[in-house]
């Protein structure tokens, strides 16, 4: 009996270290949720987003000037001549223009918000549009020339443009509006992508 006694002790000890709130505790902590933490990096949360690029502002004030330019000529002529020619009545001809240049200067942002791209490790896509949105997918490997273009008026403004040209026309896309450096960056990363995806890399 004596003897027995340590024994049935031991036994009753082992037993709470064991217990079914400590064994709870050991699946808890040895878990699914436990070795790669609540919604992990290999979840669906966890996908990566690709990184966009928006133009700068420099292509926006470019076209909102070349707006005001020549829509205001053509409110001037349309307002001033009649108004002139046949009365004070006649110049509200203007008024068409005048609206048209207001409602473009909105369109204008709207479309300069639209324009993105974004490298990925096989292709670059660009996405563009207002009222139907347009993404473009160009795959490194089918890109067979990339240059940069600047014309008068982008020069003025310091802004040069990035034209991908691929083996399939469709696939053809141009970034507008950049920053000079920024499109020379462009072009000499694609061109290298590119021959790199092209020589099997």
């Amino acid at each position: 009996m004596e003897t027995g006694s340590p024994h049935a002790a031991g036994a009753t000890g082992a037993d709470r270290a064991t217990g079914p709130e400590e064994t709870a505790g050991a699946e808890r902590a040895s878990g699914p949720e436990g070795a790669t933490g609540p919604e992990g990096a290999t979840g669906p949360e966890g996908a990566a987003e690709p990184a966009w690029i928006a133009l700068p502002p420099g292509l926006l004030r470019m076209r909102r000037l070349l707006l005001v330019v020549w829509l205001g000529l053509v409110t001037l002529a349309a307002g001033l001549v009649p108004g002139l020619l046949a009365g004070p009545v006649w110049a509200l001809f203007a008024l068409p223009p005048l609206a048209l240049a207001v409602w473009g200067w909105v369109m204008i942002e709207r479309n300069w918000r639209s324009w993105r791209y974004a490298e990925r490790a096989d292709d670059l896509l660009i996405s563009r549009g207002v009222l139907w949105r347009e993404e473009t997918v160009v795959p490194y490997g089918r890109m067979q020339l990339v240059e940069v273009t600047s014309g008068p008026v982008e020069r003025h403004f310091g802004l040069a443009s990035v034209q991908l040209h691929t083996a399939a026309a469709a696939t053809d896309a141009t970034i507008p509006g950049l920053d000079p450096a920024e499109a020379e960056r462009l072009r000499d990363r694609l061109t290298e992508l590119g021959e790199a995806r092209s020589a099997g890399l």
